[in-house]
């Protein structure tokens, strides 16, 4: 793999962190882009032994107003990699009443790219942009039972509101830009934090899902949590996906779907009752080893990561173990 000198946006966030944490194990050398400067200190904490040559810092306080990223593109050797993962959709955007989300993520979106059209023009040569399956499923605005979804999909509403993100971007590479793009489309996002939390108030949503529905109580026989979107992937594979996008080929102006396919709330909780330690007298026991999947539950179809990036998923019990471990951790360490 070549070294890349990398700027990565959000860096403090859930997957850009495990992002940030593979890129500097690989030896690239990447500015960690920031809202403010509390930030990069709590980043570098992670990294005590990072030399400035490998990771640096720019701080955008706003990443929507015009010029936002020009001066944090400004760099000596030049940036060859931009990603983007400050804005990603949340779940919450496909259920509606997402216009306070989206144009943020859109705007950002948007200077990002025109910023490196600005200032970084000629060096950079791919983007990868952190986008979602909310971009790309149905959620109930059709009958979508028994379907396998594939990149060409999207998501009815986001064709007009929540995709104006991905389509964008699209627009913008298509017009000539001199660089390729990357999007990538994981569903739920779950496994352990890169980052340190200071309380279960600061988790990210997907996590805080996990700790609220399963951990929080001790409540064996309480009602199994449903199943939401039953599709997920590991945070620490969206993140190698990342890192593989950079350098795979044939991946220039694709949408990856990522996801190894669907967990449901009874295998969740049955991994974290027989795995984790602590776990069985919280987690609702439901029925173990019973398929709560519904008959006609929608699937994804992942080939092309696979066959483009190299991309390979970790088992579901790595995923739930690690978590629930370390959530109790975090709980201990509260008190």
């Amino acid at each position: 793999m070549a070294s890349h000198r990398i700027l990565l946006t959000g860096a403090n966030g859930f997957v850009a962190s495990h992002i940030l944490s593979q890129l500097i194990s690989a030896s690239h050398s990447v500015r960690a882009v920031v809202r403010s400067p509390s930030k990069v200190s709590a980043i570098k904490s992670l990294f005590p032994s990072a030399s400035p040559s490998q990771l640096d810092f720019a701080v955008v306080p706003d990443m929507t107003i015009p010029g936002a990223f020009d001066e944090a593109l400004k760099s000596n050797p030049p940036f060859d990699i931009v990603m983007h993962t400050a804005s990603p959709f949340l779940y919450k955007v496909a259920s509606g009443n997402a216009n306070d989300f989206l144009e943020p993520a859109i705007k950002g979106t948007t200077e990002v790219l025109e910023g490196i059209q600005n200032v970084a023009k000629g060096s950079v040569k791919r983007v990868v942009l952190t986008s979602s399956f909310a971009a790309v499923g149905g959620f109930g605005m059709y009958d979508d039972q028994n379907k396998v979804y594939v990149e060409e999909d999207w998501n009815p509403v986001t064709l007009e509101e929540a995709a104006r993100t991905d389509d964008k971007a699209w627009k913008i590479v298509e017009s000539g830009t001199g660089f390729d793009l990357v999007v990538l489309n994981p569903p739920m996002v779950y496994g352990p934090l890169a980052h340190k939390v200071k309380s279960m108030n600061d988790l990210n949503e997907s996590t805080a899902r996990i700790w609220n529905l399963f951990l929080k109580e001790w409540n064996p026989e309480g009602e199994m949590p449903g199943n939401g979107l039953p599709l997920y992937v590991d945070v620490r594979d969206l993140a190698k996906a990342h890192v593989l996008a950079m350098d795979a080929k044939d991946a220039g102006n694709q949408r990856f779907l990522v996801s190894p396919g669907s967990v449901t709330s009874q295998q969740i909780a049955d991994i974290m009752r027989e795995e984790v330690p602590g776990a069985a007298e919280r987690v609702p026991k439901g029925t173990p080893g019973v398929d709560t999947l519904p008959v006609g539950a929608i699937s994804i179809d992942t080939t092309k990561a696979k066959t483009i990036l190299g991309l390979e998923y970790r088992s579901v019990k790595e995923t739930f173990t690690d978590l629930g471990k370390q959530l109790l951790a975090i709980e201990k360490g509260e008190k």
